[in-house]
């Protein structure tokens, strides 16, 4: 039988719901300051840098051209933002070849809260960028019978972020404990190759629409 992290409880009261989904979230929260702190601890600007700053700067500078590449010209501004979603979701998703890892990506309350991370950003670089006015008034853009409409699809596609994301590597998950109990030697292994891949595509889809919504919101001044 197979359980989500949602269904594992550690501990419970009449306010506070400690599950296995929010334990994982924390020890990924926790791995990555981590790591963060022992790669960038002795950043080298010279000819010889450590294997792992090299890493970094792949990464880095990787994340930053997709964003130019989307359309924001001021890649460092929203950096920060992007590159720690995406890094979050692909840690969480290639973890899953640990056995008995359950990814939190797997669980709709995580997925919904990143996507409620990127709903806020959106309005939040739009008036930074913009003002407010000018914002707002993009919501009654071509005329002010739009205005429903356009608040229905800001919701309607932070709910789409959240439901693809979990469902894919909520299936993902599924499929490979199906499998692991029906034939445990030979294909658990191609499927764990599989859900790395789905894992860094799942990442940088989440990423790649969160830069879209946010060039969409701030488009105006990165002319």
């Amino acid at each position: 039988m197979h359980l989500s992290g949602d269904e594992v409880i550690f501990w419970q009261t009449a306010f506070v719901n400690l599950n296995l989904t929010i334990v994982t979230t924390w020890g990924i929260m926790l791995l990555m300051t981590i790591g963060a702190w022992l790669v960038t601890r002795q950043l080298d600007s010279g000819l010889h840098t450590s294997r792992w700053q090299n890493v970094l700067e792949v990464v880095v500078l990787g994340i930053k051209s997709q964003i130019e590449e989307v359309g924001l010209r001021q890649s460092r501004v929203y950096l920060p933002f992007i590159a720690t979603l995406f890094l979050f979701i692909l840690v969480s998703n290639i973890l899953g070849v640990i056995p008995w890892y359950e990814p939190p990506t797997g669980s709709l309350s995580t997925t919904v809260a990143l996507a409620l991370c990127v709903f806020i950003a959106v309005p939040f670089y739009g008036i930074s960028k913009r003002g407010i006015g000018s914002y707002l008034g993009s919501y009654i853009k071509p005329t002010a019978i739009m205005l429903p409409f356009n608040i229905i699809s800001e919701i309607s596609r932070t709910l789409a972020l959240a439901i693809r994301l979990f469902g894919n590597i909520m299936s993902g998950a599924m499929i490979l404990a199906i499998l692991l109990m029906v034939t445990p030697f030979i294909f658990p292994i191609l499927m764990n190759v599989l859900h790395l891949l789905t894992g860094v595509v799942q990442a940088y889809i989440f990423s790649i629409l969160a830069t879209v919504y946010i060039a969409a919101a701030t488009t105006e001044d990165d002319t």
